[in-house]
């Protein structure tokens, strides 16, 4: 496959900054072929699936070849739906984080018309759009294009078949004949030929060709999901399959350290690997997930390559690959010596696309999978308690003692039934519903700020690191002298913070970074913005800031924190 490093590409020091900002290692297939032709002004036909990187192909060269201390529109690029119009808005936004005085704006249909033309009269040098909206502003003389340099075709088969071709045609008529021409598509019919001879000069015709793939007997699958649901799937997927160890692909750096830390913060065995990682680091990292000692690691697909592990029973592509070659490689880290593996691929919106054509480059199936939810993660888990169970009473294993207890507790008119179930009850963990049972001095988990991470200098909050002891009785419920709200403890002053109540605590294992990881992850907002937390035998306390308490409530209630199902809510306010 042939790749090259951004920085073998001969690019400007802001894109190389804003690149490596976004994360990426090393250029595509398509963008090493891509870019260097493209600088060099030629005019270019580019196939390439989606997935593969293409935007940046174009995006990188209409960056490097605009003067932007023009406020006129010198590039266009149009798209075939308002969607991808956004997408590659965003993304080039991306690229000209560093470009001083850079503009660009996405024109399409279904968004106010006067907007867009206030925007344009603001000085743009860049227009990304659709062909019948861009048609619609050249007609009111609001987009002038006697000044474009390039014009971008992207996804040029999807636009001829949804019937744009006379719209296309018309605005290359409008641009000036010196110009420079992209066409990018993923097939390449008749019509789309007929196309580039009309109206590129000379083109330069570069195809990512694919060799011969071998794809391992791996067991693979798709989900369809929100963003947002990634890191919730990913964990459910782990907790029910249970791999002894798996490989989770990321595409970029930062997303690597990202969900390196939610899942840490989780109680996962986690860690990651990726360029900007040290060969010392890289080693440790390594030796630890070689030996068994870490069993969740996440990778680029740079750093993956030396990866040679034969006990990989999963595979998760936490990100599309970028290349279809990239899928296979991927996948080959897992099924090897004999051994069944799965993949598991989380496809987000027009992804989809991708996995089919995957499908077609590998001549595989990928099965669709639902979402699993909080009863698929229990059942798992109850099936498997149940077999260690049987196994444990078919071993020769000496039982004797733990007999004498049961008939203990048999003589003392308690059924085997009873037994058993409450036994189960303490392995498995309480209902969601059920709420603790208070009758106890409690000392609360002394942390430090190494535990929570940097929360920053939050002055003195009185004596709430103290001990807090619990006055009158309380029933099953956590309800004192007649009372209809959970326990809680005293909270400090703060007036600007809600405490709320986790139904998780010691008992469960729960530590203060388990919480901050939790909420932070899950809810979006800041990790430094979590105040104090208490945490007991069977419950917790956190303080969240007001304007924030109602999100947190609606995201954590019926939950997980550390694999664990949680109920959340507002503490009640008691005193002691």
């Amino acid at each position: 496959m042939y790749t090259l490093k951004f920085e073998e590409l001969g690019l400007s020091k802001d894109i190389l900054h804003a690149i490596t900002d976004m994360g990426f290692e090393e250029a595509t297939p398509i963008q090493s072929q891509a870019i260097p032709v493209i600088l060099s002004g030629k005019d270019v036909i580019g196939q390439a699936q989606t997935g593969t990187g293409k935007t940046a192909s174009f995006g990188i060269p209409i960056i490097e070849t605009i003067d932007f201390s023009s406020k006129k529109v010198q590039a266009i690029v149009l798209c075939p739906t308002r969607e991808l119009a956004i997408q590659v808005s965003e993304e080039l936004s991306e690229l000209l984080k560093y470009k001083k005085n850079a503009k660009i704006v996405p024109i399409y249909g279904g968004q106010p018309i006067d907007r867009q033309i206030r925007s344009i009269n603001s000085g743009v040098q860049i227009v990304i759009g659709t062909p019948g909206r861009v048609i619609d502003h050249i007609n009111r003389a609001t987009l002038k294009l006697k000044e474009i340099k390039m014009v971008v075709l992207d996804e040029a088969d999807e636009m001829l078949d949804m019937g744009f071709r006379d719209d296309i045609e018309m605005i290359l008529k409008q641009v000036p004949e010196e110009r420079q021409t992209i066409l990018f598509s993923a097939t390449m019919p008749k019509q789309i030929l007929d196309l580039s001879k009309k109206y590129l000069t000379s083109p330069d015709h570069i195809k990512v060709v694919h060799k011969e793939v071998t794809v391992p007997n791996v067991n693979q699958y798709y989900i369809e999901l929100k963003p947002s649901m990634k890191l919730e799937v990913l964990t459910r997927l782990i907790d029910i399959h249970n791999p002894k160890l798996s490989l989770v692909f990321s595409n970029r750096k930062r997303s690597v350290d990202d969900l390196v830390s939610h899942l840490q913060a989780r109680g996962y065995s986690a860690e990651g690997l990726h360029g900007d990682l040290k060969q010392t680091m890289r080693d440790r990292v390594m030796a630890k997930f070689r030996s068994g000692k870490l069993e969740i690691l996440v990778a680029t697909d740079v750093a993956a390559r030396g990866i040679d592990v034969d006990d990989i029973d999963a595979v998760f592509n936490y990100d599309m690959p970028q290349d279809d070659e990239y899928y296979v490689h991927r996948i080959g880290r897992t099924a090897r010596a004999g051994r069944a593996g799965q993949a598991f691929t989380f496809v987000v919106g027009k992804e989809f696309r991708t996995i089919k054509e995957i499908e077609r480059y590998t001549k595989t199936k990928i099965v669709s999978l639902p979402i699993p939810s909080m009863k698929d993660v229990q059942e798992i888990r109850t099936n498997t308690l149940i077999n260690d169970i049987k196994a444990l009473m078919d071993s020769d294993d000496d039982m004797t003692k733990y007999s004498s207890v049961i008939d203990r507790l048999v003589n003392e008119d308690y059924t085997s039934v009873e037994i058993a179930a409450a036994l189960l009850k303490m392995v498995m963990g309480k209902d969601k519903e059920e709420a603790p049972v208070a009758e106890y001095t409690f000392e609360r988990e002394k942390f430090s700020r190494d535990d929570r991470g940097d929360r920053g200098d939050r002055g003195d909050r009185g004596d709430r690191g103290g001990r807090f002891k619990k006055k009158g009785k309380f029933d099953k419920g956590g309800r004192r002298d007649g009372g209809d709200s959970r326990g809680s403890f005293k909270r400090g002053g703060d007036e600007n913070m809600v405490r709320l109540f986790i139904n998780v605590g010691k008992n469960q294992r729960v530590k203060p970074n388990d919480i901050v990881g939790a909420i932070a992850g899950e809810s979006g907002i800041p990790g430094k913005a979590i105040g104090e937390i208490a945490i007991f035998d069977k419950y917790s306390f956190v303080e969240i800031p007001k304007q924030y308490s109602e999100k947190v409530i609606k995201v954590m209630d019926n939950n997980t924190i550390k694999g664990k199902q949680i109920a959340m809510e507002v503490a009640s306010e008691r005193k002691y």
